[in-house]
């Protein structure tokens, strides 16, 4: 997650300098040959079963293809500290998302984690946006103001997306191992983003681009398709759903600093307090029944860390 939140940040100089969609067909690209070695069978797993071909695909849509349409879209129009702000709301789409699929009950603090979501998203709509000092009045103010907007909703839907293919993903743990899942699932993204891929190179200035660019591309490719996929993936094997969700609070914490950090960007009294309801959501909905001071005390007292 934290490797995700760096280039969720980082996305925004990327798609400056390249289309959206070119950029996320380069990104399959990478991660295909970085991967191809992942795709073979190993000799004690099942074959693959229709169901588990329709998850894969699903898995590879919503979480590959349209999280990081939505993702680099929205970024473009927005800052990586309010995208940032936006995404701490994934633990909570993540219990609504069982409570609608898997039939899971939401429990009062789920609900209250519910709640400090949409509280942090209508205060960051109060904030003042990154980009306001470096535009003018009138016309061109409002036109950032409304792209903004836009900016917003379009990283919330990359949420939805995300939400999804956490659950998705638990699913999938069960008949395949994390390497061919990532490898499968950036195929199938590849797959569905070559058409318009290749459309677009066709008429592209690549020599255009500098080599600082294209290192930070390398870097994306590696991160979003290799990278954060295994781990995650991995982790899963272990990790139940929910407890793996409380991880997920590294995205938006490490997009918020780079942008910070890394791209000049500020955080204000606003957006500062829209991020710690936020992340008061996160913890709400995540932290393990009965923790607390006295249970851990309990917890460490019958099971000591080795």
């Amino acid at each position: 997650m934290a490797l995700a939140g760096s280039y969720v940040a980082l996305s925004k100089p990327l798609v400056m300098a390249l289309p959206v969609l070119l950029l996320a067909w380069i990104r399959f690209g990478i991660g295909a040959l970085a991967m191809v070695h992942w795709l073979k069978k190993p000799p004690q797993e099942a074959p693959i079963s229709p169901a588990t071909h329709r998850l894969v695909f699903f898995e590879s849509l919503l979480g590959n293809v349209l999280f990081s349409v939505c993702m680099l879209y929205g970024v473009s129009m927005t800052g990586a500290v309010s995208a940032g702000i936006i995404l701490a709301t994934i633990p909570a789409m993540v219990a609504l998302l069982s409570w609608w699929w898997l039939g899971e009950r939401i429990s009062p603090r789920v609900a209250m984690a519910i709640a400090c979501a949409a509280l942090g998203l209508s205060l960051l709509a109060l904030s003042k946006p990154e980009l306001s000092s470096q535009v003018g009045q009138g016309l061109e103010a409002d036109l950032v103001q409304k792209n903004r907007l836009w900016g917003n909703l379009l990283v919330f839907g990359a949420v939805l997306c995300e939400a999804a293919y956490a659950v998705i993903g638990k699913k999938l743990t069960g008949a395949l191992s994390p390497k061919r899942i990532t490898a499968l699932i950036n195929l199938w993204g590849l797959a569905m983003s070559t058409p318009v891929g290749l459309y677009l190179a066709l008429g592209f200035d690549f020599g255009a681009v500098s080599w600082s660019i294209w290192a930070l591309v390398l870097f994306y490719g590696l991160a979003a398709s290799v990278g954060t996929v295994w781990l995650w993936m991995t982790g899963l094997q272990s990790v139940p759903a929910a407890r793996a969700g409380v991880f997920t609070v590294m995205l938006p914490i490490t997009a918020a600093l780079v942008g910070v950090l890394a791209l000049g960007e500020t955080l204000g009294g606003l957006q500062l307090l829209a991020f710690a309801i936020a992340l008061i959501g996160v913890v709400l909905a995540t932290l393990p029944a009965g923790a607390g001071p006295i249970a851990a005390k309990k917890a460490e007292k019958c099971c000591p860390l080795q």
